[in-house]
């Protein structure tokens, strides 16, 4: 007889969450997961990652139903899937990073536009990370492996703002790699190899340096005003609206690249090795 598998539990704070993984239909979709997010309908969107000059061409985001059977799949045009987002508008970000490019997309996978200049590396962007949405219909852009800038662009993206550098000081990045816009107006920085999150107003002014973490990776915010936090120990940190500690637990193998949450309470977490999805159910 099959021994039964086990079940496993985890907590933060007073929540606790059942492990289900791995979540949803990806069989033969080819490349690795890199991240993960959640449209406004509840749709989970999958990003996957290949090797432009190495592997075939594909989709690099598989939608899934909140049961994670499979909808659809789209985004062949990406050269560098790295990070994917949804905007209060429910349009789906996708970062090309080695592209230097930001594209908008329906959650059909049709494009609408896009920020950056495609395979010009610099001329706004220099590899970014991660994107971000602000109130106010502001965007933040982590430009995160050549320059280690934030960039602010308004409602028509138009560029407002830029702060950061490479560096170690206070104020500066060696890899901003994930970012989140509070409705308070704070823009919280995953700087990874730094090993903090960076805390700043709208305008780039330094407001506070967060630290405990090893390589931080990403971040996402609930609608409660507290902040996720995944890393490479591995774990998955909760923080206060305060930025004051509110659970930890350990809910993947090796580390999660990005993660998000849904309106039902479920949080999802983006493993690359091995390359699938983990789903934290609220238990009870």
């Amino acid at each position: 007889m099959a021994a039964e598998r086990q079940r496993l539990r985890v907590a933060l704070g007073e929540d606790l969450y059942d492990v289900e993984r791995p979540f949803g239909d990806l069989a033969g979709a080819g490349g690795k997961v890199t991240d993960v997010a959640v449209d406004l309908a509840g749709n989970v969107h999958v990003l996957l990652r290949r090797d432009p000059l190495t592997e075939e061409a594909g989709p690099c985001v598989v939608v899934l139903d909140a049961e994670g059977r499979r909808l659809g799949a789209w985004g062949e045009e990406i050269a560098d899937a790295h990070m994917i987002a949804c905007d209060p508008q429910g349009r789906m970000w996708v970062v090309d990073r080695d592209a230097h490019e930001i594209v908008a997309f329906d959650p059909q996978g049709r494009r609408l536009t896009s920020l950056g200049r495609r395979h010009e590396p610099g001329a706004l962007f220099n590899h970014p990370a991660d994107v971000a949405f602000g109130p106010g219909e502001d965007l933040f852009v982590a430009d995160g492996y050549g320059h280690g800038f934030v960039h602010r662009f308004d409602a028509a993206l138009t560029q407002r703002r830029r702060w950061g550098g490479v560096g170690v000081a206070p104020g500066t990045f060696l890899t901003v790699h994930g970012i989140w816009a509070c409705a308070d107006g704070r823009v919280i920085v995953v700087d990874r190899e730094n090993d903090r999150l960076q805390v700043f107003d709208g305008d780039g002014a330094l407001l506070r340096v967060v630290t405990g973490f090893y390589r931080p990776s990403d971040i996402w915010g609930d609608a409660a005003g507290r902040l996720y936090v995944t890393d490479a120990i591995p774990t998955l940190t909760r923080l206060a609206p305060d930025l004051t500690p509110d659970g930890r637990c350990r809910p993947v193998l090796n580390g999660a690249h990005g993660l998000w949450g849904g309106p039902d309470g479920m949080l999802y977490l983006a493993e690359g090795n091995p390359s699938r999805i983990t789903r934290l159910v609220p238990a009870g």
